[in-house]
């Protein structure tokens, strides 16, 4: 019996979506993109969870594209990548951005094209020793897409941003840490231990407070300094009136531990 290719868990809060196509290192076709869809979407509704965290079963945690779901054989119709982007990638890469809660994800294996995209476009990234990111577009001709072009000058400058782009060459978990490109790097079999360890404390926390973190920051690439001082005064007026903030002056005030229910 065939394996659902997008596996979702939800437990005491923490959501985990489990890209599933080891055989395939966990590559997109449209079948996956729709579960992944309908996954998100079902965190997204329920009140439960207060993290998601993404990883890869098998060896890998994300190769992109499965180019084998795309006909580029000489005597077809060359494929639309344009539409591939706007009805699949597109719309998964907002929903995780936009996703009122963190996002953790924890990359097992090689992550490229677009997985590594994926993988960066998270909240906080950790990966495995033996990990890798690959922005393999260039050696098939193409564009980064998935926010590639958006998120590499923004994680590591535009310098290794080009390098990364234009050679397609192989950055390591360890490179990754030291260029910024990632929360940690750590040891194979503690990737996942560490991961659940932030998950549990993001489950424990003020989630609306660090959903209206992440919207500052994303504005904060756009916005001038005006506008963004601004945003903060907004931002920070609707903060002011959860529960979880009432909640943390008086555990402050009371010398106790929070007990935040993420509303």
């Amino acid at each position: 019996m065939t394996q659902p290719s997008i596996l979702l868990e939800i437990d005491q809060g923490v959501a985990l979506l489990t890209l599933n196509r080891p055989d395939n290192l966990n590559s997109f076709n449209v079948e996956m993109h729709e579960r992944m869809r309908d996954a998100i979407s079902t965190v997204r509704k329920d009140e439960s969870v207060r993290v998601l965290v993404i990883t890869g079963s098998g060896r890998g945690f994300c190769a992109g594209q499965d180019l084998s779901d795309r006909s580029v054989s000489p005597d077809q119709e060359m494929p639309d990548l344009g539409a591939s982007l706007e009805n699949y990638y597109n719309p998964l890469m907002r929903s995780l951005r936009d996703l009122p809660m963190p996002v953790l994800c924890a990359v097992n294996g090689v992550a490229a094209g677009a997985g590594a995209n994926i993988a960066l476009a998270c909240d906080i990234t950790l990966a495995a020793r033996s990990a890798n990111f690959v922005q393999a577009f260039c050696k098939l001709g193409l564009v980064p897409d998935s926010g590639g072009t958006w998120i590499l000058p923004r994680v590591a400058g535009m310098a290794r941003a080009k390098g990364m782009a234009l050679l397609g060459e192989k950055i390591s978990a360890e490179q990754a840490e030291n260029w910024g490109m990632i929360w940690r790097c750590v040891d194979n079999e503690q990737l996942m231990e560490e991961t659940m360890k932030l998950a549990r404390h993001f489950a424990t926390q003020p989630t609306k407070g660090l959903a209206l973190i992440k919207r500052a920051l994303h504005a904060s690439a756009s916005n001038t300094f005006e506008e963004q001082i601004n945003l903060e005064r907004d931002l920070q007026r609707t903060a002011g009136q959860t529960e979880d903030y009432r909640e943390g002056v008086a555990a402050f005030m009371e010398k106790r531990t929070p007990n935040f229910k993420g509303k």
